[in-house]
C-alpha cells in the first residue's frame, strides 16, 4: 500500500501535516474526513530504494573507499539533528559535516547530498541514492520527518535508535572477543607443535621401530602433511573460509546457519534476545516518527539479524495488514518471540500506547543482553579449558604411550 506525505485542515482553520498510508487519494480524504480534516493536497512518498548512479555502483561493488561505521552516521544524526534545531539551513549543516567527517567515503557522500539539496532535491530522496550508506531505517524516517515538519526530531530518534544499535553490537563483540581469542591462540600453537615438535619425536620413533598406536599415527600423518604441504593446508583453509562465505550468503544457507545459531544452548538465547531488543527498538522510533505499523514492520525486518526473524516479521506485516493485531501475528512464532513480548505488544495495541511500550520492550531486552554478554566469558571459559585439556591430552597420550610400550619391552 503506497505512503502519502499530505496536509490537511479542518473547519475552524487547524492545519494538519502528516504521511498515512492508503489505496489512493480518495481513500486518504475518506479517512482523514472521518478524523475531521479535510484533504488540501497529497504526494505519493517513494519508500523503495531508488537506483544508484552508474558511479556509485562501480564504486560499492569495488568498494574502493571502504564502508562507512556505524558511528559516523550515529554521529551525522546527532549533529543534523542539533544544527538544524538551532537554525542552520540543511544545505549549511551538511557543509560543515563534511570537514567533521573523518571517514574520506562518507565526507564524499555527505558532499554528493549537499549538492542535491542546493538543486532543490529532498534531503530523502537524496539519501536513497546511497542505500549501501543509509538503510531504509534511517531514510523513511528522514522522508516521514520531512512530510510532518519533524526532521529535527527524528534524526534525534535515529541518533539514539543508532547509539542503543552500537552498544548492542560492542557488548557482543566484547564477549566474543576472549572465547576467540583463545581458540586463535590453541590452533595456532598446535600448528606450531605438528610443524617443529612432533617431527623430532618421528626420529625417535623411528629408531626404535616401535609398533604406534593409531592416534599416534594420526598425529604423524598430520605433522607430515602440515610440514611438507603447508602451502596446500592454506589454500584448503582459504577454499573452507571462501566456500562458508558464499554458502552462508544463499538463501538456504543463511537459512540453516540461522537455524544452527538458535539451537545453540547459550548464543540460541542471544540471539533471541538481541533480534528482540532490535525489533521492539525499531518498531518503537518507526511509529514515534509516525511511520504507519505495517510500513514500519517492513523496516524492522531488514534491521534484524536473523534471516529467521526477519521472515516472521514480514509474514506478520502481512497478516496486520489484513486487520490481525500485530501480537496475534507474532504469537505464531512461539519458538522465536517470548510470551513476554506478545503480551507487552497486546497491552499496547489495546491501550494504543504501542510506540511507548515497545520503547519499553527494547530496553528491558537491551539490559537483559548486557547481562547475559558479562557472564559470557565466564560460562565459555570452563569450556574452552576442557577442550584445551582434551585437546592437550590427546596429544600427550599419543606421543608419550609408545615410549612407555618401548620401556616395558625393554
Amino acid at each position: 500500500m503506497p505512503l502519502f506525505s499530505y496536509t490537511a485542515i479542518t473547519q475552524a482553520g487547524e492545519r494538519k501535516s502528516g504521511a498515512q498510508e492508503a489505496s489512493n487519494a480518495s481513500e486518504l480524504a475518506k479517512a482523514l474526513r472521518q478524523e475531521g480534516f479535510i484533504l488540501i493536497s497529497a504526494k505519493p512518498v517513494e519508500t523503495g530504494k531508488t537506483a544508484i548512479s552508474s558511479v556509485n555502483r562501480i564504486l560499492s561493488a569495488l568498494n574502493i573507499f571502504g564502508g562507512v561505521p556505524l558511528v559516523e552516521k550515529m554521529l551525522f544524526a546527532r549533529h543534523l539533528s542539533v544544527m538544524v534545531k538551532a537554525g542552520f539551513s540543511l544545505n549549511k549543516a551538511l557543509q560543515v559535516l563534511i570537514l567533521q567527517t573523518k571517514n574520506k567515503r562518507f565526507a564524499k557522500v555527505i558532499a554528493a547530498l549537499e549538492e542535491d539539496i542546493r538543486k532543490g532535491i529532498a534531503f530523502g530522496d537524496a539519501l536513497a541514492k546511497y542505500p549501501d550508506v543509509f538503510s531504509d531505517l534511517f531514510i523513511n524516517m528522514v522522508k516521514v520527518g520531512e512530510s510532518s515538519g519533524n526532521l529535527e526530531g527524528n534524526l534525534k530518534l535515529l541518533a539514539i535508535q543508532m547509539k542503543k544499535d552500537h552498544d548492542l553490537r560492542s557488548k557482543v563483540k566484547s564477549a566474543l572477543m576472549y572465547p576467540a581469542v583463545i581458540l586463535v591462540a590453541m590452533l595456532a600453537i598446535g600448528a606450531a607443535m605438528m610443524i617443529f615438535v612432533v617431527p623430532k619425536l618421528i626420529s625417535v620413533f623411528e629408531e626404535i621401530e616401535a609398533d604406534l598406536p593409531l592416534a599416534t599415527r594420526i598425529i604423524i600423518a598430520v605433522s607430515e602433511f602440515l610440514s611438507s604441504q603447508w602451502w596446500l593446508a592454506i589454500l584448503v583453509l582459504v577454499g573452507l573460509v571462501v566456500a562458508l562465505r558464499v554458502t552462508l550468503r544463499t538463501k538456504k544457507g543463511e537459512r540453516l546457519f540461522d537455524r544452527l545459531i538458535l539451537a545453540a544452548p547459550i548464543f540460541g538465547n542471544i540471539s533471541k534476545k538481541i533480534n528482540s531488543a532490535r525489533l521492539a527498538r525499531t518498531l518503537s522510533s518507526l511509529i514515534e516518527s509516525g511511520v504507519s505499523i505495517v510500513r514500519a514492520l517492513e523496516i524492522s525486518a531488514g534491521t534484524l539479524t536473523n534471516s529467521l526473524f526477519s521472515e516472521s516479521v514480514l509474514a506478520a506485516s502481512r497478516e496486520v495488514q489484513k486487520g490481525q493485531p500485530l501480537s496475534q501475528s507474532l504469537a505464531g512464532y512461539p519458538d522465536l518471540f517470548l510470551p513476554i513480548v506478545t503480551q507487552m505488544m497486546q497491552v499496547g495495541e489495546e491501550t494504543g500506547t504501542l510506540g511507548d511500550i515497545t520503547k519499553r520492550l527494547a530496553e528491558f531486552y537491551e539490559e537483559e543482553v548486557a547481562n547475559v554478554t558479562k557472564g559470557l566469558a565466564t560460562i565459555i571459559e570452563p569450556i574452552l579449558m576442557v577442550i584445551i585439556g582434551a585437546a592437550v591430552g590427546f596429544f600427550a597420550i599419543s606421543m608419550i604411550q609408545p615410549m612407555y610400550s618401548m620401556m616395558d619391552s625393554i
